[in-house]
């Protein structure tokens, strides 16, 4: 099995044309991407920061893998027409972003090592960035326990701080070395405004006690460059690895204002299934505080890093352009890269994400906008490759690999004016490219091969009775999608399916090497046309376009 994944993956790979100058990353950096579409209203019922559940990006294989004979019998009321190549050929492709200024060089630019800051202890009461781990969930009992006492921080104010700084301002009971280049923190620390928390190369690793419930607040500037930040089991004197999603893990949240850079760095063994406490997390400010303190959003660069073992390996709330570029995320619990509510301006490129356990191997959740999901690999992963979902719109996700996930080489759930250009899609369990519920998607280039259900697949779905909350999260059950070019290879329901759509262009697609022994077999509203499709897209070289029979059909909004 393994040698016909590798066989079909090197086939894969030169229909694409990977590896070659065609799938190299333009320099040319542009803030747009020239497909517009209107901004989500904000405002849908209250932005309450503790409704972060994922909701309708769970899988869900009854809703597409057997309503086939539904999706047919609906065929008849729609025409298939062919038009006009011009509009489609005139498209020009997105300037990607300019990679070449993030960088360790240009990060460490941003690393003022003056004036000297000053570390203390101090209680935990009355502090803002600490609000949060003081409600209803318990947390502050946690703290008590683990520390033996009232909630104690170790606070950073003032300037530069580095490890080696804390040890020697501090009680080794709070803080300590317990060995060359080795540091214990046994108390939470917070990075207060002005001030800049630095673990450089000179520390080889900076361990977050689970013991002593210890965890890390940023409100300044934190700097990981050339080392290791983990949770530590100091009991059993080895890593804090996962065990259960209820367990406490020490974690790391950024909060608005802060800025975050790790570089050349790993990250493990933190977080588990508590608000703000996911493993590594930017976040902006409660919707009751942010206005208040007035902070801006989080922002900062990981780059050329590993990160595994974490309940999120990466997530973020309410941030803005956050780079995420040539890191390893690996067996991590929940999710490898996860952007969430209203962020927007990031770039998301050249990592490579492998099994994740639970979910996707990056996803773009909530309202996620105007960012770049480039370049990418992404395999092996318990659910989909790559998700944008929930209003995440005029997002870009181009020259990306995604093969041999447990669903869908790359989802699309509810997030129109989505560009998917140029991607390789490969040996996924289900589909190569689903897209539910979202008008306005191209599809452009990519490459679909070997996946067990359709090359791609667009279909509605009623939301209603999922649980869903539509204040926060509404959607519309309407498809239109355009297919251009591209090749779809081998998989196992047929090339491209489609459910209900308002509209849908299909042009220069080769569908090459059918898994069925009498030929290409098209499913879905296609099937019944397949004749005149065909006729259209192979024999006059011209797009398909198939509509509603009616203009009186409409979708429902709710």
């Amino acid at each position: 099995m393994a040698l016909r994944i590798a066989a079909m993956l090197a086939v894969a790979l030169l229909l694409a044309g990977v590896g070659g100058a065609a799938w190299a990353t333009p320099a040319e950096p542009q803030q747009a991407h020239g497909h517009a579409a209107p901004k989500p209203a904000h405002g849908h019922g209250v932005r309450d920061d503790s409704d972060q559940t994922d909701g309708s990006d769970e899988d869900k294989p009854e809703a597409d893998a057997s309503g086939i004979d539904a999706i047919n019998a609906n065929a008849k009321n729609y025409v298939v027409s062919a038009g006009s190549a011009t509009s489609l050929e005139a498209w020009k492709p997105p300037k990607l972003p300019d990679l070449s200024g993030y960088t360790e060089t240009a990060a460490m630019q941003k690393l003022h090592r003056t004036p000297a800051g000053h570390v203390r202890i101090g209680s935990m009461f009355g502090q803002v960035a600490f609000k949060n781990f003081m409600g209803r969930d318990g947390r502050m009992r946690e703290w008590a326990l683990r520390q033996r006492s009232m909630p104690k921080v170790i606070f950073i104010s003032g300037g530069y701080v580095t490890p080696s700084d804390m040890a020697r301002a501090l009680p080794k009971e709070y803080f300590a070395q317990t060995q060359p280049g080795v540091f214990v923190a046994r108390l939470p620390i917070e990075i207060e405004p002005g001030a800049t928390l630095h673990i450089g190369r000179d520390v080889n690793d900076f361990r977050l006690s689970l013991d002593r419930g210890a965890f890390l607040v940023n409100d300044g500037d934190l700097f990981v460059t050339h080392s290791r930040l983990e949770g530590w089991d100091e009991a059993r004197d080895k890593p804090a690895w996962f065990v259960d999603e209820k367990d406490f893990r020490p974690f790391v949240l950024s909060w608005g204002g802060s800025r975050t850079y790790i570089v050349r760095s790993t990250v493990a063994h933190l977080g588990y299934a508590a608000s703000k406490a996911y493993g590594i997390s930017l976040s902006q400010y409660s919707p009751s505080l942010a206005p208040i303190l007035k902070r801006t959003q989080p922002t900062g660069w990981l780059l050329d890093s590993e990160f595994f073992d974490n309940w999120y390996g990466f997530y973020c709330y309410e941030a803005k352009d956050v780079v995420i570029r040539g890191n390893t995320y690996h067996h991590n619990i929940k999710y490898g890269i996860d952007p969430h509510d209203r962020s927007h301006g990031l770039i998301i490129a050249q990592n490579t994400v492998y099994d994740t356990r639970i979910k996707h191997g990056i996803i773009v959740s909530r309202e996620v906008t105007d960012s770049w999901i480039i370049d990418n690999k992404s395999y092996d992963n318990g659910l989909s490759g790559i998700v944008a979902d929930r209003s995440s719109v005029r997002n870009v996700i181009a020259l990306n690999k995604s093969y041999r996930n447990h669903s869908d080489g790359i989802t699309i759930y509810e997030s129109p004016n989505t560009l998917i250009w140029r991607n390789l899609v490969l040996a996924n369990k289900r589909h190569g490219i689903r897209v539910r519920n979202s008008i306005d998607v191209q599809l452009r280039d990519n490459v679909a091969v070997g996946n067990q259900l359709s090359g791609i697949y667009g279909h509605i779905e009623d939301l209603s009775d999922t649980g869903r909350n539509l204040k926060l999260d509404p959607f519309h059950p309407s498809i239109s999608l355009t297919v251009v070019g591209g090749k779809l290879v081998s998989n196992g329901s047929g090339p491209v399916t489609i459910d209900q759509p308002l509209s849908l262009e299909l042009y220069d697609v080769d569908l090459l090497e059918p898994r069925r022994a009498l030929g290409i077999d098209l499913t879905g509203v296609l099937g019944r046309h397949q004749e005149k499709v065909l006729d259209i897209l192979v024999r006059q070289r011209l797009p398909v376009v198939v509509k509603p029979a009616s203009l009186d059909v409409s979708s429902t909004s709710r």
